[in-house]
């Protein structure tokens, strides 16, 4: 064990979450602390969060992970985007594309000038200047690069994988770097009595299992993060009113998508997750407004294939953790709140905790400053996920249920509507919380959701009209043609299974 380093920590909690932590802190600090994790083989895991966005490529970097072979071994498929079904309206769709819009990493210009031409009529879908959109559109994929010279430095790509078996490839993984795995069901927490700190968790036959620091990754339970630590619970389903999600495997139809489909149902959604061996599907739903019962009868008779299980329903509380991080135990995963995966954004908030876990590394004193910044983080990100989300709900044309009847005129938070205003009048993309969501992200959904500019940035007039048509219409082709010299995303797919 190293001077200041904690000497050991435990991991209550696997799946998904669990094991991310697991990994990322064995490749760390695996040489100078004991790492165990205690799971329970009889208590299943949530295990549906199926899709991500492009960071989850930065994680699996920094463990080393070769790419081709995680994605054999979790049935991994590409990810491009999202393709967003009748949120706007009935019979309407747009896609929210990874990477930038233009033809060059510094083209975050791009939609200004569209928004000139298209104010003259001219200029076509935005969509067109998005290379993501077009291989989505084609079915096509290859893999992004860096050299900024190379259109492809424009791309960003995420994975679609069984979350089970990613959260099984880190624990191999884990495992070999030697954090130890405890088979025992945890059923009570121990708390020292002079300052509160968790001292051990009790284990079923009364064993008890100390560390000088916990993580709680058990899941909406929060064992410890909130059963003996209290931390507090922060409810927003006054404005993600959906509580509910039905799940289920179903055969595929013989295309791989390399994108995510998110469909709006009369009282919330129903997402496409291509694998290669199935397709993962669901329904989020609120169940004040369609019953059960109801909204299992839409996911089913939605599916492209047949079901491969029975519906699987989870019902959930949108929020956080008032306070992500106390004393010495920290909340991941399900455990530190949850949000509904519109946007992708479950195994995203995970792999943020562990970063910042990584940033504020405790020392064997726990120093009350770093939390308190930890916290102040997590709170940030979570709220910038949730506007996000809200964003979906309420900038729509649907009035055909009380559901989007109550999204639409409901009420929403400040920091939503400052950056709703400052989009509407000339198409300006705040510069607050950019981490997570890049301007891409959020022109391509203000915009698909109905979201016009009054105007353009004055300083596109900078430029004749002649030379914008001539630069964008350059544009746009080059993306047609990138796109259309590339195999389609099967194809890409079996070479690199080949190899």
């Amino acid at each position: 064990m190293a001077g200041n380093l904690p000497g050991s920590i435990l991991i209550v909690g696997g799946g998904t979450a669990g094991w991310m932590a697991a990994a990322a802190l064995a490749r760390a600090v695996g040489r100078h602390t004991r790492i165990q994790l205690v799971e329970s083989s009889a208590i299943g895991t949530v295990g549906v969060g199926e899709a991500t966005i492009p960071a989850i490529r930065g994680f699996n970097h920094m463990l080393g992970l070769d790419e081709a072979d995680f994605l054999r071994f979790t049935q991994g498929t590409y990810k491009l985007g999202i393709e967003f079904r009748d949120w706007t309206r009935l019979n309407h769709s747009y896609f929210h594309p990874f990477g930038v819009h233009g033809a060059s990493l510094d083209a975050n210009y791009t939609h200004q000038y569209w928004l000139r031409l298209n104010a003259m009529g001219e200029g076509g879908r935005l969509e067109d200047y998005s290379l993501c959109t077009i291989m989505a559109e084609q079915g096509r994929y290859m893999a992004p690069v860096t050299d900024p010279r190379n259109i492809m430095s424009v791309v960003g790509s995420a994975y679609h994988f069984d979350a089970s078996l990613y959260a099984d490839y880190l624990r191999r993984y884990a495992e070999r770097l030697g954090v130890v795995r405890l088979d025992r069901k945890v059923v009570d927490v121990a708390l020292r009595g002079e300052d509160g700190f968790v001292e051990a968790v009790i284990c079923e036959g009364g064993e008890r299992l100390a560390a000088d620091f916990f993580i709680d990754c058990t899941g909406f339970t929060g064992l410890l993060i909130e059963k003996a630590l209290k931390a507090g619970y922060e409810d927003w389903t006054h404005w993600l009113p959906c509580d509910r999600a039905w799940a289920v495997p179903s055969s595929g139809d013989g295309r791989i998508t390399p994108f995510t489909r998110s469909t709006a149902r009369e009282a919330g959604w129903q997402w496409r997750i291509p694998l290669r061996h199935r397709v993962g599907n669901g329904h989020v739903f609120s169940s004040a407004h369609v019953s059960e019962e109801r909204a299992r009868e839409v996911l089913l008779a939605n599916l492209d294939g047949q079901p491969l299980a029975d519906p699987k329903l989870l019902r959930f509380v949108t929020g956080r953790r008032k306070q992500a991080w106390v004393k010495n135990c920290l909340s991941l995963g399900l455990a530190s709140g949850f949000l509904e995966p519109l946007e992708s954004t479950s195994i995203h908030l995970i792999q943020t905790g562990i970063t910042k876990l990584l940033d504020f590394f405790p020392g064997r004193q726990i120093d009350g400053a770093e939390v308190r910044e930890y916290n102040a983080l997590a709170q940030g990100e979570f709220e910038a996920v949730r506007d996000f989300l809200i964003l979906h709900y309420h900038v729509t044309e649907r009035s055909d249920s009380s559901f989007w009847n109550h999204c639409r005129t409901m009420d929403i938070p400040d920091s939503l509507k400052s950056r709703i205003e400052l989009f509407r009048r000339r198409g300006r993309v705040s510069t607050r919380a950019r981490a997570l969501f890049t301007d891409t992200s959020w022109i391509a959904v203000m915009i698909g959701q109905g979201i016009m500019p009054e105007t353009y940035d004055p300083l596109v007039d900078l430029h004749p009209v002649a030379a914008v048509r001539e630069r964008m219409g350059t544009m746009r082709a080059r993306i047609r043609q990138a796109a259309d010299a590339m195999p389609t995303h099967e194809a890409f797919l079996g070479k690199q299974a080949a190899a």
